[in-house]
């Protein structure tokens, strides 16, 4: 939490003498006037119980209590998903409830709805952010057409480290990259506004610091320092409001001991006052109950009191508010007023959503809006976009169709729910172009294709097995001789003038509670890669899966290796058509990807510390495994070859209205291709220590054989400012700045300018 200490008082009153404060008011969002008098008339005719029937939401698979409904006792479901359905509860709220109020229905609309697309990590590695709103406003379509108004989604949580399960649900490690993803997103789900036709709301979550759980391990606390979290959890958020996402869910796990969805601070002192947020927050499920078990709050009456106290608008799950608050007013622990302040944001979102006047769907539309063909051309261009080269070597890819034969084998080339990835509830794993499928498509009737899976992979649980259960599941694991299915593999292998090894996780293995300890290939995939490699033939291996896995062997034995995380339901399409050279890839990493999983947390935007010139070992580094990361954040390979030079700053000094950075980027190559330009920028010395090197501007263009193209990139005051924690303020300090831009996060294209005076933020 924000805190003060009397030691830094004499360095920021120093600090403070040579600062230019922008002289800025700050304005608070607007609220419609009709639609806060229309919503302000409702409140005044609810009775108490009316209104915590909006704070409240239930899951769907618990029943229908219609009479709650009736009683307008039920604001919110989540997980229904039928659209006759959902008219008929919408019917029974409007016409039979007291004052006609409709239901949210939320669901995990996380990457599509019916037609799934690749998971959120993977839509960041496209930098794409045109992409990124396509994808969103297409799972909205979906999504409102059987009857969902609200989404739980974009997950905007800041990732470091790649044993987090979840991280696969969210665009990385790195700020700036998500900050413009959560727009992007927040403007995908929503539309121009909040109840833009074929859109729904959206809801950026978990806040905050749910992604620096300790050790990665989902569910457990996250200590951040007060510097981390305003300058790296924070500003996705922060974006996301500033874009007018509607909603804000309040994550589970405590932050600096206190749970964030019991965290005053958070939800009402920064969210509210400091952001002007004028949405509702809704705690993930069973969030406010589970107060009392975090040793928080005394029972589930306390819990009720913190969570409401603190900012929480609508109780997920649990139905705490309905069952404790009216004593809680009896006592006198509440106030009315600061339930009616928890209902008026849900009010307004459903009058934004024009749920009053359009309650219901026409259920004859659902089927074409789900099946929209032009839907699954998108899923395989982002599919396509998503995909990162890591390695080529001798230009193995893309694979000549002008072959008689090729093996593919794998335990995930022909997996249809595993392509899916986690959160694909809507999908259809009937729907999934396997690998496989997508093989056998591009290259027709032609080429034989030997297809073997080679093994058979499944998450087993550790957690909670016996001892005797966990020695056995020890010895399972050990090394052993190759199996039939192995051999199978090994012969298709043989028998093939090409290898397509489709390796990674199960769509289980990553997630929520899917954290690991590991990050090798699960089950016997390395010993299958390994003797499939044994053979001699050329092996191109594709990576299945939602995190960064231990590949470090592969990365020196295997000429090409393609990353396709979980792709979605046309996955097995889009990565024919970039084996075989229908596409290019040209995404890049928005992860730091690890040797092994000792090195995690692992991120480039690292502060450098102790450095001895004479004596290289007093320097951060293991000294049994290389300091630097397999494959850098930003890093990615394509069939053609580009040349970025000619750095240029439209000044030697940044005043108000910022600098314009241009380069110039050649296609030196005979092959049409996007490169991905990256801005990084450095600030030499100030009231704190600054990261090495940060992304602070992108762009992704295509260009021709032997085009050449002038990119340029703006860069603000805004954009070089940070919380500094000897001032406790937010500012753009006097300083010289190092940019830096290329094709990844150590790119060489140099320059430098100057901010001559501090400017704080208001």
């Amino acid at each position: 939490m924000i805190r003060s200490y009397i030691r830094h008082g004499v360095v920021a009153v120093l600090l403070l003498a040579s600062i230019t404060v922008v002289a800025q008011s700050w304005q608070s969002p607007s609220i419609d006037p009709k639609i806060e008098a229309r919503a302000q008339t409702l409140l005044r005719q609810m009775t108490l119980n009316e209104k915590l029937g909006q704070l409240s939401q239930i899951f769907w698979y618990k029943g229908a209590p219609d009479d709650r409904i009736q009683k307008g006792e039920l604001g919110s479901y989540l997980f229904l998903t039928d659209p006759h359905e959902i008219n008929r509860v919408q019917h029974v709220a409007v016409e039979q409830s007291r004052l006609h109020i409709p239901l949210l229905i939320g669901f995990d609309v996380i990457h599509g709805f019916r037609t799934i697309f690749p998971v959120p990590i993977a839509q960041a590695a496209s930098w794409d952010l045109d992409l990124n709103r396509e994808i969103q406003s297409v799972a909205a379509a979906e999504a409102s057409s059987v009857g969902i108004n609200w989404a739980f989604a974009p997950m905007v949580d800041i990732a470091r480290d790649a044993r987090w399960g979840r991280i696969v649900e969210g665009s990385g490690e790195d700020p700036y990259l998500g900050s413009q993803m959560a727009v992007a997103r927040v403007q995908g789900f929503q539309g121009a506004v909040p109840g833009s036709a074929n859109h729904i709301l959206a809801c950026a979550k978990h806040f905050a610091g749910y992604g620096a759980a300790v050790g990665g391990r989902d569910y457990d606390a996250s200590y951040l320092s007060d510097t981390e979290l305003q300058n790296v959890y924070l500003p996705p958020f922060h974006a996301a409001v500033d874009a007018g996402v509607a909603c804000i869910m309040s994550a589970y796990m405590d932050l600096n001991d206190v749970p964030a969805s019991g965290n005053r601070w958070l939800l009402h002192d920064l969210l509210r006052d400091s952001w002007r947020f004028q949405g509702f927050v809704v705690s993930d499920a069973w969030a406010v109950y589970s107060l009392e078990a975090h040793g928080m709050a005394r029972d589930a009456e306390d819990a009720a009191l913190r969570g409401l106290t603190a900012g929480v608008n609508m109780d997920m799950g649990s139905d705490t508010y309905l069952k404790y608050v009216p004593k809680l007013l009896d006592e006198k622990k509440v106030t009315m007023q600061q339930v009616d302040q928890a209902v008026l944001p849900l009010l307004r979102a459903k009058i934004e959503l024009g749920l009053f006047e359009h309650p219901y769907i026409d259920e004859s539309k659902v089927d074409a809006a789900l099946h929209d063909p032009a839907h699954l051309t998108l899923a395989r261009r982002a599919a396509a976009r998503s995909a990162v080269l890591l390695r080529n070597e001798n230009t193995q890819l893309p694979l000549s169709k002008r072959v008689s034969s090729i093996a593919v084998i794998g335990p995930l080339a022909d997996a249809h729910q595993e392509l899916q990835g986690s959160w694909s509830f809507g999908g259809d794993p009937k729907d999934v172009v396997t690998i496989l499928d997508g093989v056998r498509a591009n290259l027709g009737s032609g080429v034989a294709i030997h297809y073997a899976v080679g093994t058979t992979v499944k998450r087993e649980d550790q957690a909670n097995l016996d001892p005797d259960r966990l020695a056995q599941s020890a010895a399972s694991t050990a090394p052993q001789e190759p199996d039939a299915e192995i051999a199978k593999a090994v012969a298709a292998a043989k028998a093939s003038e090409q290898v397509i090894l489709v390796l990674g996780e199960l769509d289980s293995m990553s997630g929520e509670y899917a954290s690991r300890a590991s990050l090798t290939l699960p089950g016997k995939q390395q010993l299958l890669l390994e003797s499939v490699a044994a053979t001699g033939k050329p092996i191109t291996l594709v990576l299945v899966n939602g995190r960064p896995l231990d590949i470090t062997w592969a990365s020196t034995h295997i000429p090409a290796i393609l990353e396709v995380w979980f792709p979605g339901t046309q996955g097995g399409n889009a990565v024919a058509d970039l084996l075989f050279g229908d596409a290019n890839p040209a995404g890049k990493l928005p992860v730091t990807w690890p040797r092994n999983v000792g090195q995690e947390p692992l991120y480039y935007n690292r502060n450098l510390t102790q450095v001895h010139e004479d004596d290289p070992k007093f320097a951060s580094y293991y000294w049994d495994e290389p300091q630097f990361p397999l494959f850098r954040f930003g890093y990615g390979l394509s069939y053609s070859s580009f040349a970025i030079s000619d750095l240029k700053l439209s000044s030697a000094t940044m005043e108000s209205r910022g600098i314009d950075v241009t380069v110039e980027v050649k296609n030196t190559s005979d092959r049409n291709g996007d490169e991905v330009v990256q801005l990084y920028t450095h600030q030499r010395y100030g009231s704190a220590s600054r990261p090495s090197r940060e992304l602070k501007g992108f762009q992704r263009l295509n260009l021709a054989p032997g085009e050449t193209k002038t990119v340029l990139l703006h860069l603000t005051l805004a954009d070089l400012s940070f919380w500094s924690p000897a001032t406790h303020q937010r500012a753009t300090e006097a300083s010289t700045y190092d940019v830096w831009v290329g094709d990844s996060s150590v790119a060489t294209n140099h320059a430098q300018f100057d901010v001559t005076a501090t400017r704080v933020q208001p």
